[in-house]
């Protein structure tokens, strides 16, 4: 009797669906994702991290808006779950970076001369 229940929840681990693995999306950048079935609903869980654009019933881009981790959930008509994934927004190493000054912080991209990027848009570049 131990050898059945012991094969019988060995069998529904086995059949369970995985969780899946987070999708990162660098800050300021997208990620593209292809949907099972047609979404009808988009649920943002923060959109000061991510946001989603809709590129047609079954694609979406997923953008990073700000440091840090949300959800996003994707239905369909029939309220069925097409994506539920955790969102990791994280920053870019390459060719980038920040200083912070008191309150403030400047970003530069430098590739191949240093141009502040951001609020502060604009400023003359640092060779």
């Amino acid at each position: 009797m131990l050898r059945l229940a012991v094969c019988a929840l060995a069998g529904l681990l086995i059949a369970a669906p995985a969780a899946a693995a987070p999708l990162s999306v660098y800050l300021d950048q997208g990620s593209k994702v292809r949907l099972p079935g047609t979404a009808r609903n988009v649920v943002v869980a923060n959109p000061r991290v991510a946001d989603v654009n809709l590129l047609g019933p079954q694609d979406l881009v997923v953008i990073g808006k700000g440091y840090g981790v949300t959800n996003v959930v994707v239905t369909d008509a029939q309220g069925r779950t097409l994506f539920d994934r955790d969102i990791v927004v994280s920053a870019r190493s390459d060719g980038q970076v920040s200083y912070f000054r008191g309150g403030e912080i400047r970003t530069f991209s430098c590739a191949p001369l240093c141009q502040s990027i951001g609020d502060d848009v604009g400023q003359t570049p640092v060779p």
